[in-house]
Parts: C-alpha cells; sequence; structure tokens
C-alpha cells in the first residue's frame, strides 16, 4: 500500500512538472523576439480605426500597439501626435505608416527609439519631395481628390469605395467614405527634410492595385528605400483587406530590426 501510494504521489509531481514546464513553453512562444513595440500611423481621409484587424493581430502574438489619432490639420502637428505615442512607448520602437502616414513616419522615423519603418501603400519620400508632388509625378487612377474653400481634401463619397476601399465589405467603405477626415493643404503639400528610410531598415507593402497612390510609385519609393518588399493585389487600403499579410510584415520588421 504504501508503494502504491508513493508511486501515486510521484506520478501526480511529475505530471504536475511537466505541465508547468509545458505552459511556461507555450508563454515563452507567445513572447515575441526582438522588439516588441509598434506604432500604427493612419494615413488621410481616415482614422485610426482601420487599424483594428492588424492590431488585434499583433496584440495576440505579444506585441504592445499604439495607434495615435493624428488630426490631419498640419505636418507639424501629425508629428506632434506620432512623437508623443513613439515616447510614450518607453522603448525601441517599429513605426508603421499607410498612405499620408508613410509622410509622417519618414520625419518622425529620426527618433532614436524607432528601429525599423514599416510602410503599407504608403509615401516614402525623399528630400524635398511632398505627398502632391509623388502624385503629379505619375497620376493616380482617382480623379475625386477634390479641396474645399477652406483648404482642405476630400474624396468624392459617390466614387471612395471604387478609389479607395474596393476590396473590403460594401458597407465599411460606405461608412468610411462619410466619416472621411480630410486632410490639409499643409500636410498634403508639406515637403520633407530629412528623410529616416535613409538610417532605418524600412519594409514596403506595395497594393497592386491602387488607385489612389500610383502602384508604380509605390515600387520606385521602395526600391530608393532598399526596402524589404512584398505586393499583394489590393485597394489603397491593403491593411484592412490583408491585416494578416499587414501584420506578417510588421512582425518580419519587429524581429529582424537591429535594437541599438
Amino acid at each position: 500500500m504504501k508503494k502504491a501510494y508513493w508511486a501515486v504521489m510521484l506520478l501526480a509531481v511529475f505530471m504536475g512538472v511537466t505541465l508547468l514546464v509545458g505552459k511556461t513553453a507555450r508563454v515563452a512562444a507567445a513572447a515575441p523576439s526582438g522588439i516588441k513595440n509598434v506604432v500604427l500611423v493612419h494615413g488621410a481621409f481616415a482614422d485610426g480605426s482601420g487599424w483594428d484587424a492588424v492590431a488585434k493581430i499583433l496584440e495576440k502574438d505579444g506585441y504592445k500597439v499604439s495607434v495615435p489619432q493624428e488630426p490631419e490639420t498640419s505636418y507639424a502637428e501629425d508629428q506632434k501626435y506620432t512623437k508623443a505615442a513613439i515616447d510614450a512607448m518607453g522603448g525601441p520602437v517599429v513605426l508603421v505608416g499607410h498612405s499620408y502616414g508613410g509622410s509622417v513616419i519618414t520625419e518622425a522615423g529620426n527618433d532614436p527609439n524607432v528601429a525599423a519603418l514599416v510602410y503599407i501603400a504608403a509615401f516614402a519620400l525623399d528630400e524635398g519631395e511632398s505627398c502632391a508632388s509623388i502624385e503629379t509625378a505619375v497620376p493616380q487612377a482617382s480623379k475625386a481628390f477634390k479641396p474645399d474653400s477652406d483648404g482642405n481634401w476630400w474624396i468624392e463619397q459617390d466614387h471612395f469605395a471604387a478609389d479607395v476601399a474596393a476590396d473590403i465589405p460594401a458597407e465599411q467603405a460606405a461608412f468610411m467614405a462619410i466619416a472621411q477626415v480630410p486632410i490639409s493643404t499643409d500636410a498634403f503639400t508639406h515637403k520633407v527634410s530629412n528623410p529616416a528610410w535613409k538610417n532605418k531598415p524600412t519594409w514596403y507593402m506595395v497594393a497592386g492595385s491602387d488607385r489612389s497612390i500610383n502602384p508604380i510609385q509605390e515600387r520606385m519609393m521602395a526600391k530608393r528605400a532598399n526596402a524589404t518588399t512584398v505586393e499583394v493585389n489590393s485597394s489603397h487600403v491593403a491593411y484592412m483587406s490583408h491585416p494578416k499579410e499587414a501584420a506578417k510584415l510588421i512582425e518580419d520588421a519587429a524581429t529582424h530590426a537591429h535594437v541599438s
């Protein structure tokens, strides 16, 4: 009886240790290697809510995510909001920008805490360039980009889905159209002076069916930035229609960027 008792006790202890080791291994697997912080910067005509699916994937994979709500009222204001989000992370950051958000991260990426840049169908501008200059050099397919009397730019609602968000659910695209955030002329025409991609490792997702930024320009910007590049057959909102691919690219940057 005593032998049986001790055999049962030893088996219980062994099983407990095995379960503990297994649990520890699972926790370790869930923790990302490399950089743990990601800041997601939205583009023009949108707000940060479009990053929802990408943010959830990143958080599930163990990353800390911040989505600043830059107002698009001026380039300086958008820089301020983005830099505040970077500072709040308190450590190395992968800085991600979509569309006009690429212009923002191109300057904000000079922050010493930024270890890598990721552009999702975004403006990776060179010195002296603006979003406007890239758009006019090789025009985009959309003709629905219109100014108002206050110096703000909008996309005509009737054309929003086709020109910006053709591959997400129609109801979602329709709501984006009526909830769009206009971009100021200042933000759209601001010329970058110090591109961070010249000194920071860079990743780029080209949206092959983009009607807002010409894919020819996206490929050009990715190539000159020496970016690790992927291409998806997507509308302008590639981060919304292809969240898994976008998250994978961001995690690749987080894993491979050097932390000084």
